[in-house]
């Protein structure tokens, strides 16, 4: 029951202190899941983050629910969700009960440009650390720029790319893995 209650926590505190959605999370979930409770990986979590984005849903409660699960089933499955959806329902229900009363105070949507400039900074962040561990060689180099191109200039859904990355990351590394054993294979 502790684990679960820890599950719970952590998640709620990354919910509950991170804003602008789910990628903003990103940074915040890679410290406190991979260096400071040690549940996962670097690698685990970039898997994570690529399954959370190919399934329905926020980012971070998906990610958040493999954590959980991880650690501790289904029910750590559970709890984690819940930890990572509690705080937003009970701050969106705050700020939708006087959101109107104060939406046109300039200090309030100032407040909000500057919020906006720091999520930017925050997913930025986020795309820099999962790059690293990303983009490996020529072929993800390749694939991360002409999904970046592609997203900027079409209106695909983003699911769309991430399938189609999945799907020639097996066929490239598919053909080098038979390329190299073949030449194995030829060479004794």
């Amino acid at each position: 029951m502790k684990t679960l209650f820890q599950l719970f926590i952590v998640f709620a505190k990354i919910g509950g202190f991170t804003f602008g959605g789910g990628y903003a999370m990103l940074p915040m979930m890679q410290r406190e899941l991979v260096e400071n409770k040690k549940w996962t990986t670097n690698d685990e979590i970039i898997d994570y983050y690529a399954i959370g984005q190919c399934t329905p849903g926020v980012i971070a409660v998906n990610t958040a629910t493999f954590v959980g699960y991880k650690i501790k089933g289904l029910s750590g499955a559970i709890f984690a969700t819940l930890g990572m959806i509690t705080p937003s329902i009970i701050i969106i229900g705050i700020i939708a009960a006087f959101i109107s009363n104060f939406q046109e105070y300039e200090i309030v949507q100032h407040a909000f440009g500057g919020i906006r400039a720091a999520v930017v900074a925050l997913v930025l962040s986020a795309g820099i650390k999962i790059s690293k561990k990303s983009i490996v060689d020529a072929v993800t180099a390749v694939i991360f720029v002409a999904v970046a191109l592609l997203s900027v200039l079409t209106d695909i859904s983003p699911a769309v790319f991430v399938v189609i990355a999945g799907i020639l990351g097996i066929l490239i590394k598919g053909c080098k893995k038979d390329k190299v054993q073949k030449e194995k294979g030829g060479n004794e």
